[in-house]
């Protein structure tokens, strides 16, 4: 059985290095961000549609990573770091947009995962291409959307805070509890 952890949070609060860092501490896979990919490619200037398109690549990314990760022989538990997920289209969607696409609800109300991990915006920011919002007042609106959502959902999640060890071993701990 594949376990799914979801790594969710405002921008430049860690989430890419830690699904790297878990990765490799139990030795399985991660699925990257799509949308880094996405506007490396066709630019920040984003639309509306275009996050449904991105949206609909984090899942293709997400559908991927199950699938070789099933097909991988190291045991029955097996455990997949997804960076992102759909919860982070909806908050973009409607912090950007104030709408969000209805396909991505949809994604959200039937898909399933085990454990989300909601990385805290007590990182300094770090500027690079793609970010939007350096301002600490906006990451933490941010922040309290992704936390709002947390609160209201079935699935077990935990507050990761702290610098980039206190993170890991919050993460591991987490990840053994379920």
């Amino acid at each position: 059985m594949i376990k799914k952890i979801v790594v969710i949070g405002p921008e430049s609060t860690g989430k890419s290095t830690l699904c790297k860092l878990l990765a490799t501490h139990f030795n399985t896979i991660w699925v990257k961000e799509y949308a880094r990919e996405y506007l490396l490619k066709h630019g920040t200037n984003y639309t509306f549609e275009n996050l449904l398109s991105i949206a609909k690549g984090q899942i293709e990314g997400e559908e991927n990573g199950i699938s070789k990760l099933a097909q991988q022989q190291n045991g029955n538990n097996k455990l997949l770091f997804i960076d992102t997920d759909m919860y982070v289209m909806k908050v973009w969607c409607e912090f950007v947009f104030e709408k969000c696409h209805h396909w991505i609800l949809n994604r959200i109300a039937e898909r399933k995962y085990d454990l989300y991990l909601l990385c805290n915006v007590d990182l300094p920011w770090v500027k690079d291409e793609l970010r939007e919002y350096p301002d600490l007042a906006s990451r933490k609106k941010l922040y309290k959307h992704y936390k709002d959502i947390l609160i209201n959902q079935n699935v077990p999640w935990v507050d990761i805070s702290g610098d980039y060890e206190q993170r890991l071993a919050k993460a591991i701990d987490a990840v053994h509890a379920i």
